[in-house]
């Protein structure tokens, strides 16, 4: 599938792993959609896209109410037409903590970065389907092949597996439709997130990871936006679905 002249829709596009994915479909002659909270760092990007001669528009949303999914599509076909393109980066990593800490409302998390993806890709799939072409990529964690390996981050291990359950059923489901499905394990990567769990994750995190994530960064470990975005965007033209990509596969 050729990308240019397609449409896309980003979540999470206000920054890091989000906008850069939005500034490297762009510049593959993709118009884009780009979704977040922030007006003010939306525009930003909208403004870093145009000036590489590309076509967007922000769409401001709380992607926390997955009933905004509907919306966030609406608003993206009517500025730029049917939605060709579909990453579902947007996630949060909180709460974090012991989970016999944790009541039920530290689950609303799953409305985010399972429930929100999930309506998403309902609102975009019958364009898609009609069509016959498509590509959905749902943004994961590598932490989902080491669960154990976060301790203290429950909820978020367990919303990012949920997610790639779903992104491989979901493929089985399209398949020979034209539209791709897959998993993105963008690696670890230099971002927001990252730096709230260095500041914020002392004492909810167990040692060992809390220790690990500060070494990460104080050893050079991480990765750039631009460098997991590069990873992902040169797999989407391809026809493959039901996979899930690591960054660390890349070409």
């Amino acid at each position: 599938m050729s990308l240019n002249g397609s449409v896309a829709l980003v979540t999470g596009a206000g920054r890091g792993i989000g906008r850069a994915v939005a500034l490297a479909l762009a510049e593959l002659g993709v118009k884009v959609a780009v979704v977040a909270r922030g007006r003010e760092e939306l525009d930003r990007t909208v403004e870093l896209v145009r000036a590489r001669g590309g076509a967007a528009v922000a769409v401001v949303a709380d992607l926390g109410d997955p009933s905004a999914a509907a919306g966030v599509v609406e608003r993206a076909v009517g500025e730029l037409g049917p939605v060709d393109v579909l990453v579902n980066n947007a996630a949060t990593v909180e709460p974090l903590g012991p989970s016999a800490g944790l009541g039920p409302a530290a689950w609303d998390a799953l409305r985010l970065n399972v429930l929100t993806p999930v309506a998403l890709c309902s609102a975009v799939l019958p364009w898609m389907t009609a069509a016959g072409r498509g590509r959905i990529v749902n943004v994961s964690s590598g932490v989902v092949s080491r669960p154990a390996s976060m301790i203290g981050g429950n909820v978020y291990v367990t919303t990012k597996a949920a997610l790639e359950a779903h992104t491989l059923n979901l493929a089985a489901e399209l398949d020979g439709t034209g539209v791709t499905v897959n998993v993105f394990r963008p690696g670890t990567v230099d971002t927001a997130m990252q730096a709230a769990i260095r500041r914020t994750g002392e004492g909810r995190l167990d040692d060992t990871t809390y220790t690990r994530f500060v070494r990460n960064h104080e050893e050079g470990g991480l990765i750039t936006p631009e460098q997991s975005a590069r990873a992902l965007v040169g797999r989407m033209g391809g026809n493959a679905s039901g996979q899930i990509w690591d960054v660390s596969d890349a070409a």
